[in-house]
C-alpha cells in the first residue's frame, strides 16, 4: 500500500477512468484527481491498497491542454470485433478504439549492441531472441495497409537496435514496396556513426529520417552514443539525411540539460528536425522513494525549458497533440477524404515550433496566434460540412488569413502566410518542407507505465505496435503489459539464445558495443 498524504479539502475529482494494479495487473477502477496544483491518479487494488501517482504536474497545463481533446475517427475494420472487448484486456485493434494508426511501431529484433537500465527490453534480459523475417514483416505491413478509414502510411523499425540486422535495407525497400512513404529508423546510431557504407544502404533503401537517441550533452547524462554523435551528424549531413534527437529524461539524472539539449539541436538544424523529449516510464517494480526520485511528467518538463533557454521558450507556446486536429479537419473538408488525424489523448503529448533567426529561437507563439487561428480553421471546416461552397470558405480563409499572423515579428525572409496558404489550400509539399527547413519542432511524449495507467489514453492511442500473430496493439498495452501482448506473442514467434548462438555460429555477448576511447595522453 502506497499512498500520498493528500489534504481531503483540497482534492477535486476531475474524471473517473480504468486503469491496472501496478502488483497484480487486476484491472481496476481509477480517479484523475486534482490536488495542491497538480494531477494525480487514485486507485485501490483490492489486494494490494491503495495508490495515489503523480499524472501531471500543473493542473493549469492540464486544463488548458484539456481543452483541444477530441474523439477520433477510429478503425471502420477494427481485427477485434467481438462485442465484449474490455480494455486494455484484449487489444488487436478493437471497435472501441478511437484513433487510427499515425506511426507504427516494428520491432525487427530485440538484441541490442547495449544494456541502457531503463529500456523495456533487449534478447538478454527476454531470455530469447525475436526477429521476424522479412516475409512476417511484409504480412505485418500489409495489415497496416489494409486499416481504414486510414491506411497506415508511417512506420518506424525498432528494437532492441534495428542496425544489428544487416539485412534492414532489404528490410527498408520491402516496406517502401507496400507503399509505406514514411519509414524512421529507431535507433542509437553506433552502426551509422562507425559504418558509413552500411548508413548509406539504408539510407538509399527509403528510410525518411533517424530517430536518435540522445540523452544529454555531455558524457554523463548521454553515456550510451556522446562520442559517437558528432560522427551521426557528419555522415547524415553527407546523405542529406534528417534527424530527430530523442531524449530520455529521468529527474535527477539529465532534467538539468534540457535546455542544453535544445540549443545542441539548434546548432546542427541542417540535419537536426526535430527534439522529443520522453520522460521516463517507470517499469517495474519500484518503491514510491524511487518514484519521486526519477518521476517527470510533460508540464514539468517544459517549465524547465523555460528556464533552461531564459524564457526563449516560454510554458504557453506549447500545445497539447491534439491540437493541430483542425488543420486535418480543413483539408479533409476540401479533398473530402479522410487524412491522418492525430486525435491523442491530450495528457499523452506537446510540441511547438521554435524558428532559427540568426542566432535567436523565435517561437511560433511569436508571430502567429495559434489557438485563434486553429479555432478559425475548424469553424470554416464546420461550414464546408454543413453544406457552404469551398469556394466561399477558401475566400474567407485567404482574406481573414493574415489578422492571425505579425508578419514583422516572423523570422527574416519568411513569408509566413504565403507559405501556410500553400499548406492548407494547395497541400504543396514544398511549403511543408521549407517549413521544417527553418524551424526545429520540439515535442514532448509521456508514454505510461503501471502506476499512472490510464485506459482512456490507451483508447486514443495512435502510436501502436504491429505484431507477428496479425494484431495491431496501442503502445502503452504492447510495452507496458509485456506479459500479456509485447513478451506473450514473440515469445511465440522467436528461438532460444542458446538456438540463435548455434545457428549463427556467433555469441550474443558479440553484440555489445565495446568503446574505445582516446588515451588523455
Amino acid at each position: 500500500m502506497e499512498e500520498v498524504a493528500l489534504k481531503k479539502e483540497e482534492v477535486k475529482v476531475l474524471s473517473t477512468t480504468i486503469s491496472v494494479c501496478p502488483e497484480c495487473n487486476a484491472v481496476i477502477p481509477a480517479e484523475i484527481i486534482e490536488s495542491d496544483g497538480k494531477i494525480f491518479m487514485k486507485k485501490t487494488c483490492p489486494v494490494h491498497g491503495e495508490f495515489t501517482e503523480l499524472y501531471f504536474g500543473d493542473a493549469e497545463m492540464y486544463h488548458r491542454f484539456s481543452k483541444y481533446a477530441h474523439d477520433g475517427k477510429g478503425v471502420s475494420n477494427p481485427q477485434v470485433k467481438e462485442l465484449g472487448y474490455t480494455c486494455p484486456l484484449n487489444c488487436g485493434l478493437c471497435p472501441g478504439h478511437m484513433s487510427h494508426t499515425a506511426l507504427a511501431n516494428i520491432v525487427v529484433t530485440n538484441r541490442c549492441n547495449l544494456a541502457c537500465w531503463y529500456c523495456f527490453f533487449y534478447a538478454e534480459r527476454a531470455g530469447y531472441v525475436y526477429e521476424p523475417s522479412i516475409e512476417e514483416i511484409r504480412r505485418m505491413v500489409r495489415i497496416l495497409r489494409s486499416m481504414r478509414p486510414v491506411a497506415g502510411n508511417s512506420v518506424q523499425l525498432t528494437g532492441g537496435e534495428p542496425t544489428l540486422r544487416d539485412d534492414l535495407p532489404e528490410i527498408i525497400k520491402m516496406i517502401k514496396e507496400e507503399g509505406v512513404d514514411h519509414v524512421m529508423l529507431n535507433t542509437n546510431g553506433i552502426r551509422l556513426a562507425n559504418d558509413f557504407e552500411y548508413y548509406r544502404r539504408v539510407k538509399e533503401a527509403g528510410v525518411s529520417n533517424l530517430y536518435l537517441s540522445m540523452d544529454g550533452v555531455t558524457p554523463e547524462t548521454n553515456p550510451k552514443n556522446y562520442w559517437e554523435i558528432p560522427k551521426i551528424l557528419e555522415n547524415a549531413r553527407k546523405l542529406n539525411d534528417g534527424i530527430v534527437f530523442v531524449p530520455t529524461v529521468i529527474k535527477t539524472v539529465n532534467d538539468h540539460e534540457l535546455g542544453d539539449i535544445v540549443r545542441f539541436g539548434f546548432q546542427n538544424v541542417d540535419v537536426v528536425r526535430a527534439v522529443n523529449f520522453q520522460p521516463v516510464s517507470l517499469t517495474g517494480m519500484m518503491p514510491r522513494k524511487e518514484r519521486k526520485k526519477f518521476r517527470i511528467t510533460i508540464p514539468d518538463c517544459i517549465h524547465l525549458i523555460e528556464e533552461q533557454t531564459d524564457g526563449q521558450i516560454p510554458a504557453d507556446a506549447w500545445f497539447p497533440v491534439p491540437a493541430c486536429v483542425p488543420v486535418t479537419h480543413i483539408i479533409e473538408a476540401f479533398t473530402k477524404q479522410p487524412k491522418y488525424e492525430l486525435s491523442v489523448h491530450f495528457a499523452c503529448g506537446a510540441g511547438t515550433y521554435v524558428f532559427k533567426d540568426g542566432d535567436r529561437m523565435i517561437p511560433i507563439t511569436d508571430f502567429i496566434d495559434v489557438d485563434g487561428l486553429l479555432k478559425y480553421l475548424q469553424d470554416r471546416a464546420d461550414e464546408i460540412e454543413s453544406g457552404r461552397s469551398k469556394a466561399i470558405a477558401a475566400s474567407k480563409i485567404l482574406w481573414n488569413f493574415r489578422k492571425f499572423i505579425d508578419e514583422k515579428k516572423a523570422p527574416t525572409g519568411m513569408n509566413v502566410t504565403r507559405m501556410l496558404l500553400k499548406i492548407l489550400i494547395k497541400h504543396d509539399y514544398k511549403s511543408v518542407g521549407d517549413w521544417h527547413r527553418r524551424s526545429m519542432f520540439i515535442g514532448m511524449m509521456h508514454f505510461q507505465d503501471k502506476y499512472n495507467y490510464d485506459v482512456e489514453r490507451v483508447r486514443r492511442c495512435a502510436i501502436h505496435y504491429l505484431m507477428p500473430d496479425g494484431r495491431i496493439v496501442p503502445f502503452c498495452a504492447f510495452n507496458i503489459i509485456p506479459e500479456w501482448y509485447r513478451d506473450l506473442v514473440q515469445k511465440m514467434y522467436s528461438i532460444p539464445i542458446e538456438e540463435w548462438e548455434r545457428r549463427t555460429g556467433r555469441k550474443l555477448s558479440d553484440d555489445i558495443y565495446r568503446r574505445v576511447l582516446p588515451s588523455k595522453e
